[in-house]
C-alpha cells in the first residue's frame, strides 16, 4: 500500500466507530434494506456511511461482533465504502450481491463465488498490485462448502466486472464465455484490486440474477423464488459472520 502523493487518504475521524475485523457489503439496495431490519432485531449501532448505511452487531454470545454495510452499487461507490470500512478497522470482508451468467452451466439462481476479474471499470486501475488480484481463498472454500450444504448450487470461477451493462455485447459475452468467465457485475474487480492494494482479505458470493449467454437477455430477478432466495442467502451470510469468525 502506497498513498505518498494522494491528496485524500481514507481515515477515521472523531465520533466514527471503531469496527471489528469481519464484515458484510451489500451492493444491492433490496438486501441493504434486509439488512436493516435484520440490525435493528440484533440491537446494533447505526451510523453513517456516504449514501449507504453501516450497522454494527454488537457481540451475543456465542456469536461474534460483526458489521454490514450497503447499498454500493457500481465500482466507484463499492470502493469508496470499502476504503472507509477499511479505515475504520474492516480485515475481511464479505460482498453480497447480483450478477449475470456468460457460461451455458451457470443458470439464474446459482451462485457464483467469483476468484478474479475481467476488469472493464474505471476503478481498479488507481489500485496498483504486483499480481492478478484474487478473493480470499481459505473463505472462499469455506463458503462454497457450507452453502453447498444449506442446497445451493454453486461455482467458483472468474467474473468480468464492467461500469456499463447497457453496453454489453453479443460478441463479448460470447468471448469471454468461451474463456472461461462465468458471469459479470459492477463492482467485484475493482474491490478486490483495492483489497489487494490495501493488503484486506474480500470475498464474495453474486446470486445469479439473469443469463446472457445466449446472445438475449433472460432475466430471472422478478420472481417470487429469486426474491426468496436471495433473502435466504443474506440471512445465511449473517449467521456466517456471527456464528463463524472467517478464517485470518
Amino acid at each position: 500500500m502506497n498513498d505518498a502523493g494522494v491528496i485524500i487518504s481514507p481515515c477515521r475521524i472523531k465520533g466514527e466507530p471503531e469496527l471489528p475485523p469481519a464484515g458484510l457489503l451489500l451492493i444491492n439496495p433490496a438486501e441493504a434494506d434486509a439488512a436493516l431490519n435484520l440490525a435493528i432485531t440484533k440491537k446494533s449501532s447505526r451510523h453513517y456511511l456516504f449514501n449507504s448505511r453501516l450497522n454494527v452487531i454488537p457481540p451475543l454470545p456465542p456469536a461474534a461482533s460483526f458489521f454490514m454495510a450497503g447499498p454500493a452499487v457500481g465500482a466507484p461507490m463499492a470502493v469508496l465504502a470499502l476504503e472507509k470500512l477499511i479505515a475504520l478497522g474492516a480485515r475481511r470482508v464479505i460482498v453480497y450481491g447480483w450478477c449475470g451468467s456468460l457460461s451455458t452451466t451457470v443458470a439464474v439462481g446459482d451462485i457464483i463465488l467469483p476468484t478474479w476479474a475481467v476488469s472493464s471499470e474505471g476503478t481498479s486501475g488507481h489500485y496498483p498490485v504486483g499480481s492478478r488480484p484474487e478473493s480470499s481463498a481459505s473463505n472462499r472454500e469455506v463458503l462454497a462448502e457450507r452453502l453447498a450444504g444449506q442446497g445451493f448450487r454453486v461455482h467458483a470461477g472468474p467474473v468480468w466486472t464492467t461500469d456499463a451493462p447497457y453496453r454489453e455485447s453479443v460478441a463479448q459475452v460470447k468471448r469471454l464465455g468461451a474463456e472461461g468467465i462465468l458471469g459479470v457485475d459492477m463492482e467485484f474487480g475493482a474491490l478486490a484490486a483495492a483489497a489487494a492494494f490495501r493488503n484486506i482479505d474480500i470475498t464474495a458470493v453474486l446470486l445469479v440474477s439473469d443469463e446472457l449467454w445466449s446472445g438475449t437477455w433472460k432475466p430471472g430477478f422478478r420472481t417470487r423464488e429469486f426474491k426468496k432466495k436471495s433473502r435466504d442467502i443474506l440471512n445465511f451470510l449473517v449467521d456466517f459472520c456471527g456464528q463463524q469468525p472467517m478464517v485470518p
